[in-house]
């Protein structure tokens, strides 16, 4: 004879097997931190990709937080961690790395993948874009919001200086000569450039290093070499452009306006990241051009931008949910997507394959100019304790740019200030 159970019992069991029937099919929630530093409405662009991966997995919901730029993106990611909030995975800077690593936030994603197909799709990104992404033999970073630094000119205000407007300096003197003419042609009313000294001088000076022979960091991230001579020639080049060539506006330049002065038509030329490419396309009223950085011994510049990472502490089932929505965002169709809405790289070869982006890059050439550089693109400047050795960096650039100190003086202080940081990391 079975016993009987009494009534308030059997409604209690029968409603905390149905909380737990709810509980087992609730979608797995991930919070995602997301960078917004470059103009235009990224934001929508992912809400859409968001809502369109929830549609297709519902049983993943995906919160996106805008932080501000990286290294608040960063900042915010970590406070969270550390007040035990951690959010499941964010895009950062591909430079964040060493830290990311020096304090246990990130795994290896090739400690989470599971079959030939995911590690097949590890594989499948553009070499130059996975180097700030991986330490040791392992892949902590997966290139998503990545860019390289272009030259954007004027048409419109090359020709109306006698320059054919069809054809960007090739070279650093092309670069300075043609400058000077359309400022002079202009009866100053027009810079011939302007190369951003705000925001990530750091970046642009790496550029103009690599394009000299001349790579900054070593590949652990223990090392730099701010005072090479080849490195004092490219900084005593930059500040030229204004103290010798009156190409380009004396101080320093903000990262943040110089969009809009190249759109209001205040330069003729302007170096920026190539995640502007489909803002200014909406927005100029002149005949533009996109080329590749100008070189001095080589053509070069680095990659920058955002990588996807995936935190330590979260579940096993988070970190699967995390890697299904980092393979959707980056598969070839939404890495074209995402190329063609915001003027960012396909991250893959594959999505340069697809009929979209094909299509896009025969219509619209420039879009294919930041892929094309990559053969020439070298790593960001990436070490540890990174937020200190590039703020020194920063600094000895401005006052460079500013002629507080000569380019040498400048860069020998940043040098011994990054070697007093370095110091404990030396292999």
């Amino acid at each position: 004879m079975r016993a009987r159970i009494p009534f308030a019992l059997s409604a209690l069991t029968a409603g905390l097997l149905s909380a737990g029937q709810a509980a087992a099919n609730d979608p797995t929630v991930l919070t995602m931190y997301y960078p917004v530093a470059v103009g235009g409405a990224l934001t929508d662009v992912v809400d859409n990709l968001v809502e369109e991966f929830e549609s297709e997995h519902p049983d993943i919901d995906v919160e996106a937080i805008y932080a501000g730029n990286y290294d608040d993106t960063r900042v915010r990611a970590m406070s969270a961690m550390e007040a035990g909030d951690t959010p499941q995975l964010s895009v950062m800077f591909s430079i964040d790395l060493y830290e990311l690593i020096e304090q246990n936030a990130i795994v290896a994603f090739d400690d989470l993948i599971e079959t030939d197909e995911e590690r097949e799709w590890l594989d499948s990104f553009y070499p130059g874009l996975m180097e700030n992404g991986q330490l040791d033999g392992k892949t902590y970073g997966i290139p998503f919001q990545r860019s390289t630094i272009v030259l954007f000119w004027n048409k419109d205000a090359f020709e109306a200086a006698g320059l054919d407007p069809e054809t960007p300096p090739e070279n650093w003197q092309e670069m300075a000569e043609m400058a000077a003419t359309v400022r002079e042609a202009s009866n100053g009313e027009q810079w011939g450039v302007m190369v951003p000294s705000t925001g990530y001088p750091y970046w642009m000076f790496q550029a103009f290093a690599f394009q000299n022979g001349h790579r900054l960091m070593s590949d652990d991230g223990t090392e730099v070499y701010f005072d090479d001579p080849a490195a004092v020639e490219a900084l005593e080049y930059w500040v030229s452009l204004a103290t010798e060539h009156n190409a380009m506006p004396d101080g320093t330049i903000e990262w943040g306006t110089l969009r809009q002065n190249f759109l209001e038509e205040s330069t003729a030329m302007m170096w920026h990241t190539t995640g502007n490419l489909t803002a200014v396309r909406s927005e100029a009223n002149f005949d533009f051009g996109v080329a590749m950085l100008p070189m001095k011994t080589q053509r070069g510049s680095p990659t920058g931008g955002g990588n996807f990472y995936i935190f330590e502490d979260t579940t096993q089932d988070e970190q699967r949910a995390a890697m299904t929505f980092i393979r959707w965002m980056t598969a070839p169709e939404r890495a074209a997507a995402w190329s063609i809405e915001t003027g960012y790289m396909g991250v893959s070869p594959a999505a340069y394959e697809t009929d979209a982006l094909q299509s896009y890059v025969e219509e619209f050439a420039p879009a294919a100019v930041a892929r094309d550089q990559l053969e020439h693109g070298t790593a960001e400047l990436s070490t540890y304790q990174g937020g200190r050795i590039r703020r020194a960096l920063d600094n000895a650039v401005q006052a460079a740019l500013t002629g507080q100190m000569t380019p040498q003086e400048a860069l020998s202080q940043a040098q011994q200030e990054a070697d007093s940081v370095l110091r404990r990391y030396a292999r």
